[in-house]
């Protein structure tokens, strides 16, 4: 398998490089940017979520904050349109993060429901105040950003997928760079038993506010590029609190505190989400997929997809060795001695 995984890994990559080309009905790249985009959320609320065991159900407020962000750089630099806006969607994500580390601060002083109660508490806090500080973000009215002009029609979805597919790629890399660090391993003794990690030296504290910035930060990323990509924000669509349900859908279903499951878990709820609201016109029939899906996965996959075939494939492979490998049995003694001999079971019942 693992002579495979590199090989597959680059097939992958220049599968999704090619994606654009093979199918350009805007309708389809439409779909796949949204795609990308709830695969770069996912990826950093699992690196918070995921690695700690904290489920927050805030993160919509660091995805609008990243919208609101660009949106209001592009509004008083009087960006224009065209490739100069994505080059501030880092600085979006870093504002994010910014704002993220005090209200992380204030949340990460509780655990379990309380956590996710003031998560979403933070989060409503958000919404209003961009409802109403007026004068910053102008209200129910919106903001709107820049429009590329210079881009025909059939192009116009081409940058913006190849920069979501950059920025997953981002996500991917750092998702996998905490995972397989010590710090990783930190994060994730602080999800097995947070106390017991605290007296092995862990600095939990420290620990989990910086995995909680680095989530905003791409949960922001995500949100300035999708911002940009529709052109005009509101409070209640940017701030959406189905955003936060989404996500974490996204990561239990493809496997909670894994670095490939967000990712699955978007590739599989997103088109199906995006395809629902092309067939009945915004209409709200996703949801009850979506619970019809969350009630499948508690049932059937409690731990995830890609956990549970990892299991099944371990439980295979040591049943296939068992069969396979030679037991040594006692012989009866004969003529008054005793001897061995080696037989090889056949079957084995596990």
């Amino acid at each position: 398998m693992k002579l495979f995984k590199i090989p597959g890994l680059l097939a992958l990559l220049v599968l999704a490089l090619v994606f654009p080309l093979a199918f350009p009905n805007p309708e389809v790249t439409t779909i796949a940017i949204f795609t990308l985009l709830f695969a770069i959320a996912t990826t950093g609320w699992n690196i918070f979520s995921g690695y700690t065991g904290y489920i927050a159900l805030g993160h919509a407020a660091y995805f609008g904050i990243g919208a609101y962000a660009l949106a209001l750089i592009c509004l008083h630099a009087h960006v224009p349109g065209g490739y100069i806006p994505f080059l501030l969607v880092p600085v979006a994500g870093l504002i994010a993060a910014i704002v993220s580390i005090p209200l992380g601060w204030i949340a990460l002083r509780v655990r379990r429901h309380t956590f996710v109660v003031i998560t979403i508490a933070m989060f409503f806090i958000m919404q209003l105040l961009a409802f109403n500080l007026s004068p910053l973000t102008n209200g129910s009215t919106g903001l709107s950003l820049p429009i590329p002009t210079d881009w025909s029609g059939n192009f116009f979805n081409i940058p913006f997928y190849y920069v979501s597919l950059a920025a997953l790629l981002f996500a991917i890399v750092i998702s996998w760079g905490v995972r397989n660090s010590k710090y990783g391993l930190g994060l994730l003794a602080i999800r097995d038993d947070e106390d017991r990690a605290l007296g092995l030296g862990v600095k939990t504290g420290l620990a989990k506010l910086a995995a909680f910035a680095i989530s905003a930060l791409l949960v922001g990323i995500a949100g300035a590029i999708w911002a940009y990509f529709i052109e005009s924000i509101y409070p209640a669509s940017t701030f959406d609190p189905l955003f936060d349900i989404a996500i974490a859908l996204m990561a239990f279903m493809g496997g909670l505190g894994t670095i490939a499951g967000p990712i699955l878990g978007a590739l599989l709820l997103e088109p199906t989400q995006q395809y629902f609201t092309f067939q009945f016109s915004e209409s709200s029939y996703y949801l009850i997929l979506y619970g019809v899906l969350f009630l499948v996965i508690i049932l059937l996959l409690p731990r995830g997809i890609i956990p549970t075939l990892r299991d099944r494939w371990t439980k295979y492979q040591a049943n296939r060795n068992l069969r396979d490998e030679p037991v040594i049995t006692d012989l009866p003694p004969e003529n008054g001695g005793g001897s061995t001999d080696i037989r090889v079971k056949k079957e084995v019942n596990l």
